[in-house]
């Protein structure tokens, strides 16, 4: 033993110096909202609810901002980088672009954003965006598009379900929030009178009936405090993003902590509303089906029924609105937190993602993360850099068990998990 060791001590030193194999990042996908927008209703249908007037956004309702294509763009340039690090795209050129599919919703805020992000992602590469044809594209919108029809009892059961049947409750454990709304509002002092809010004309939210109904396509409408107060609180945080400043910002009486604070109201609305369990299934699985079968189809390299783009594709983007990410994630029972927002939240530009890795041998892993810029990168149009990129958030799946020290979950168990979440009632063809 004594003239063995040094010969046993060889293989052993080789074997530590020698390089450890990395996954490989094979396909990515970015389920994206839109970027900073105007509101959707029209000021006059707004006034109602403000002693003074909202300002002016010098584009339609619910349009792209240009500030807001400006930071898309920001955030597509930190997409080329972080992605290029991975080895995914080349850090330059355009040779990359042809394995890229990009689909959005129909409408402006959604073809802009898509231009925006592909334009910081691929610099005059001139990569098309795909759209549906028609009025609704059911892969984004698929009760209205007519490929799914729930049913409104249960729609409205599953809702009712979740708050003791007493939808007038819901405002009231948000006590704060709400004051916090309404001095903004109406510059009223919190916990003390309100004139403004009683004027001719003028509509207290807290005033407004609540109720839970199905609807003719087979959903539920939330009506009262809770829904009107997530639009408006929205309103805000879409001010703030675009920048602006003075009376046009919450008429000088907004900033980033009272944001923080009404948006708790907008996330508690979009928790009812987009992530009941039914409700997601509805309206998430046709999404969510394809998103598994593009996946299916980068792994196994051939073309997969129903999946997006080509086998050799590297890159599916997808740019829809703050709703299909709340589907897809109340159906997975996905969450996340960022600094500076609520639990869940998704605010625009954000993106939930999805990460194919190849492992050393033969295995695949799927990583969820969530990724947004934070509200002063935003505001500020801030560059995005390595050293001070967009908050990233890892989401765990919580029905992968056993993750393992690689990221996400492995792959076989990831489909199994999305296959069983997606309804197939409610799933079609793209």
């Amino acid at each position: 033993m004594r003239f063995l060791l040094p010969f046993l001590l060889v293989p052993i030193a080789l074997a530590q110096s020698l390089p450890v194999a990395k996954p490989k990042l094979l396909y990515v996908v970015i389920l994206a909202r839109h970027g900073v927008r105007s509101p959707t209703a029209t000021n006059e249908s707004l006034s109602q609810y403000a002693a003074e007037p909202w300002p002016d956004w010098g584009v339609a309702p619910g349009e792209l901002t240009a500030h807001g294509a400006k930071l898309l763009g920001i955030l597509g340039a930190w997409y080329r980088q972080w992605l290029a690090r991975d080895g995914l795209v080349p850090a330059t050129r355009c040779e990359a672009a042809t394995n890229v599919y990009v689909r959005a919703d129909v409408g402006q805020r959604t073809t802009a954003s898509a231009r925006a992000l592909m334009q910081g992602i691929f610099p005059d590469c001139a990569i098309p965006a795909d759209t549906a044809a028609g009025e609704s594209d059911p892969l984004f919108h698929p009760v209205t598009a007519g490929l799914a029809h729930g049913d409104a009892g249960l729609a409205a059961a599953a809702v009712s379900g979740r708050i003791g049947d007493h939808p007038e409750a819901l405002a009231s454990t948000l006590d704060q929030a709400f004051l916090t709304l309404r001095e903004i509002l109406f510059g009223c002092a919190p916990g003390g009178p309100c004139a403004a809010e009683k004027q001719r004309g003028k509509q207290a939210l807290l005033s407004l009936p609540a109720s839970v109904a199905g609807t003719e396509d087979g959903l539920a409408d939330i009506r009262g405090p809770l829904r009107t107060g997530s639009t408006l609180a929205e309103n805000l945080l879409l001010e703030y993003a675009d920048g602006k400043s003075g009376k046009d910002l919450g008429w000088g009486r907004l900033d980033e902590s009272k944001l923080n604070e009404v948006l708790a109201i907008h996330t508690a609305y979009a928790d009812l509303a987009r992530r009941t369990q039914y409700l997601a299934s509805v309206q998430g699985s046709n999404l969510l089906s394809h998103i598994l079968r593009s996946l299916e189809q980068a792994v196994s390299g051939k073309t997969v029924s129903g999946a997006l783009g080509k086998p050799a594709d590297r890159l599916l983007l997808l740019v829809g609105h703050d709703t299909n990410i709340s589907h897809v994630a109340g159906l997975l029972n996905l969450s996340w937190l960022i600094p500076g927002y609520q639990r869940d939240d998704t605010p625009p530009g954000g993106s939930l993602m999805f990460r194919l890795w190849q492992g050393p041998g033969a295995g695949y892993r799927v990583e969820i993360l969530y990724l947004a810029q934070t509200l002063d990168q935003m505001r500020n149009a801030s560059p995005l850099t390595p050293d001070s990129p967009p908050a990233i958030a890892p989401v765990f799946l919580p029905a992968c068990a056993a993750a393992g020290p690689s990221p996400g979950c492995d792959w076989e168990r990831f489909r199994q998990v999305v296959a069983q979440a997606v309804d197939s009632k409610y799933a079609g063809a793209p």
